[in-house]
């Protein structure tokens, strides 16, 4: 299928995209939303100081995903990844891994990971995180490519396997002004021994 080259003016722009994503990349463009037409110079500080402040937020929400790859790498190391979530938080890997709610669920769920998973070399890729306008909340997407071994089915004994999806995640700020997960959707793509690539190994979407 051919797309119709896009004309300005159009409203046909960026087809595809997430709107809510687009249109929060166009509240960065100066004169824009930013600093208004004759607005005073205290106005324009606040402004700015909004601005700063959410991106902030946003280096701090990345900041919990460095840590979550970090304890992942770590054999899910509990005292790295739990303190990373609300106390109500979701964590949901779908039919493979299953939804776990709460913090003791979630305790429980990475402790007995071992049994299914042993090292691991996580790369989390491009997170785009979206900062609601009262800075109170936001989500955020990005890539896995992981590198892992796993118990063979049949022998026990451990097999190089390729892991390959993306997380969806929503975060809350808290009083203190730290970040916290609230949720967290592993979708996986790709689940497959290294011996046998994923060509007839990918996950259907």
């Amino acid at each position: 299928m051919v797309r119709q080259a896009h004309q300005p003016g159009s409203g046909t722009e960026l087809n595809g995209l997430n709107p809510e994503r687009v249109e929060r990349s166009k509240s960065f463009q100066p004169g824009r939303h930013d600093v208004e037409a004759g607005s005073s110079p205290v106005t324009d500080l606040a402004q700015l100081a909004a601005r700063l402040q959410r991106l902030e937020d946003a280096e701090a929400i990345k900041q919990l995903i460095v840590r979550y790859a970090q304890g992942a790498d770590r054999g899910n190391d509990v005292d790295v990844m739990l303190p990373l979530f609300t106390e109500d938080a979701v964590w949901d890997g779908g039919e493979r891994f299953g939804v776990h709610v709460g913090k003791p669920a979630i305790r429980e769920f990475l402790s007995q990971s071992g049994a299914f998973i042993g090292w691991t070399l996580h790369y989390m890729v491009s997170p785009d995180v979206v900062v609601a306008r009262d800075g109170q909340t936001a989500t955020a997407f990005w890539y896995l490519w992981e590198t892992a071994n796993m118990p063979d089915q049949a022998s026990g004994r451990a097999e190089a396997f390729w892991i390959g999806g993306t997380y969806d995640g929503e975060a809350v700020k808290l009083a203190d002004g730290s970040w916290r997960f609230s949720r967290l959707a592993l979708n996986l793509k790709l689940l497959s021994p290294y011996r046998e690539g994923w060509a007839e190994k990918r996950l259907p979407d």
